[in-house]
């Protein structure tokens, strides 16, 4: 168990009480292997779809990729082309324009089409909406304004006698679309003993808990449309995005889930024998390719509530603790998620994506590139590049999980998910537990690597300039170097000077979750993360550190 590969090649156990069949292995590839230098399947798409928009890839007007598109179809309403552009074009054209816009569009074409006697055309722009409401319905089944748009076109159909036509833009077929995106997937009946509630986590094993929570997050990431994709980039936020929202909510349901379970221990012990678990968990999530909720549990177990847990640690087995710093280390903002980017992409068949991770990278690739080119035409490359990273998350969730889930298990655990606990109140449980040792201030957690009891005046002086008090005169025991007794004197000091003023320490810094790109108001650099990327004091709008 001491390392990922270890717990990668060790033999899965016998199926548990509530399997009636052995599952699929499914194994991850190690996260350290050497980065490839073969494109990767969204850059390959990419290209190739680049090759097929020939001339109009490096831009286009609007009049013109509506033309393209409509042209896309030939007298018999069969399309003799690819519709590699239709998929974009439709999918993507609310980066420029509105939808009921661009219908609007082509019903002005329509209208000129109609009054210069040209049938042909007509008819074929009657096939392009058909196109549109026939793979897209969702659009029309959301987007209020789009739907009346089309309830305009019919209305001028029938105006000009042309009842076929309006026939070809039917949408009451659209009310009958079961859009609910169930999973393909049947929860099993459960042929085993029912199991009481409160043997929900003790008497699962990390591969039966590790399963379902692979459910749960799959069944939650399957509902994310490309709309919603769309609408997150359009709006830079998931805000009114229920899908988005949801799927944040199961993953912070589960980093808090994975804190109180730690928590709700009473003696060290016990609690090392959660947090042992979990790693097991975790090391089960890795090898199902599920990263998303692997970085739940691991942002769970890391969060400062556990990690200041000095007690619990001392029972933690240091093959555990090195598990847990290779699957930190995997999951690290650093370089970019560089180590995860490397895992993610050697990953074949299912696998649920870290989605913030994306979510950014959707996001850094809409604002640096622009909508119109110089010449004023159609940035169609940033269209085309936006539609591959968001179709690459898409086609994941036709891939189904290679696992069985248990209909009893899973309402149980989400049940179990759903909480209303705050920040503070699981800090209050975790300080319940194992009380602040005021003789060890700290920074020294941070900065006295070796344990010593010191550290060096420039660590030191990195310390006092994140304060808002500057004064340092202190008798160093040794040369260089500044002790616990002397840096706690220190605070002590410059906490009574403030009061005296009649002033507190200004700031109330408390760990954060931001949902749209932020950058930090200290240094300006970006906030990299899923979550808990940043602080931020309660008084102040503003993200203050990284």
């Amino acid at each position: 168990m001491g390392t990922l590969g270890k717990a990668r090649d060790a033999p899965r156990k016998p199926p548990h009480g509530s399997r009636a069949a052995p599952k699929a292995r499914l194994e991850a590839k190690p996260a350290s292997g050497p980065l490839s230098t073969h494109p990767s399947l969204a850059q390959i798409t990419h290209f190739r779809m680049m090759v097929s928009l020939g001339h109009l890839a490096k831009g286009a007007s609007l009049d013109d990729l509506i033309d393209s598109c409509i042209q896309s179809f030939d007298a018999d309403g069969n399309l003799c082309r690819s519709n590699q552009l239709l998929q974009v074009m439709l999918t993507m054209h609310r980066i420029i324009i509105p939808s009921a816009e661009l219908l609007r569009k082509v019903m002005a074409l329509y209208k000129e089409a109609l009054d210069k006697s040209a049938p042909g055309l007509c008819l074929k722009i009657c096939y392009f909406v058909r196109y549109w409401i026939t793979e897209f319905w969702i659009m029309f089944k959301v987007d209020a304004a789009l739907t009346s748009t089309v309830e305009e076109f019919q209305e001028l159909l029938r105006a000009r006698g042309e009842e076929s036509h309006c026939c070809l833009i039917d949408t009451t077929q659209i009310n009958a679309r079961d859009w609910s995106r169930k999973l393909t997937q049947r929860i099993k009946s459960n042929t085993s003993k029912k199991r009481k509630v409160s043997l929900l986590f003790d008497h699962l094993e990390p591969e039966e808990l590790s399963e379902h929570l692979t459910y749960l997050e799959f069944k939650s990431f399957r509902r994310i449309s490309f709309a919603d994709y769309q609408n997150y980039l359009v709006n830079s936020c998931v805000k009114e995005n229920p899908t988005m929202e949801r799927s944040i909510a199961l993953c912070n349901g589960i980093s808090q889930w994975v804190q109180l379970m730690v928590l709700s221990r009473p003696t060290p012990q016990l609690r090392a024998e959660v947090f042992i678990k979990f790693i097991q968990v975790a090391q089960k999530l890795h090898q199902l390719q599920n990263f998303n909720t692997l970085m739940a549990v691991i942002g769970g177990l890391c969060h400062s509530s556990i990690s200041r847990l000095k007690e619990t640690s001392s029972h933690v087995p240091h093959e555990i603790n090195k598990v847990l710093g290779e699957m930190t280390e995997l999951l690290s903002s650093c370089r970019n998620y560089d180590n995860y980017r490397r895992a993610y992409g050697e990953c074949t068949h299912f696998k649920i994506p870290i989605l913030g991770v994306h979510l950014k990278d959707l996001i850094s690739l809409y604002e640096a590139m622009p909508d119109y080119l110089d010449d004023g035409k159609v940035n169609v490359h940033k269209l085309l590049a936006l539609y591959t990273h968001i179709n690459e998350l898409v086609q994941l969730q036709e891939m189904a999980p290679p696992l069985e889930a248990n209909k009893d298990l899973v309402h149980l655990l989400t049940l179990s998910l759903d909480l209303y606990y705050t920040e503070d109140e699981i800090y209050e449980l975790s300080y319940a537990r194992e009380p602040r040792n005021h003789k060890a201030p700290s920074v020294f957690k941070n900065y006295d690597h070796d344990q010593d009891g010191y550290i060096s005046q420039e660590e030191f002086e990195k310390i006092a300039a994140s304060f808002p008090f500057s004064f340092c005169v202190m008798d160093k025991d040794r040369e260089g170097l500044i002790s616990r007794d002397e840096i706690t004197a220190y605070f002590m000091r410059a906490s009574s000077i403030y009061s005296k003023l009649g002033l507190g320490f200004p700031h109330n810094f408390q760990e954060t979750t931001y949902l749209k790109p932020t950058f930090c108001d200290n240094c300006a650099g970006f906030l990299w993360g899923v979550i808990k990327q940043g602080y931020r004091c309660k008084g102040n709008k503003y993200p203050e550190s990284r």
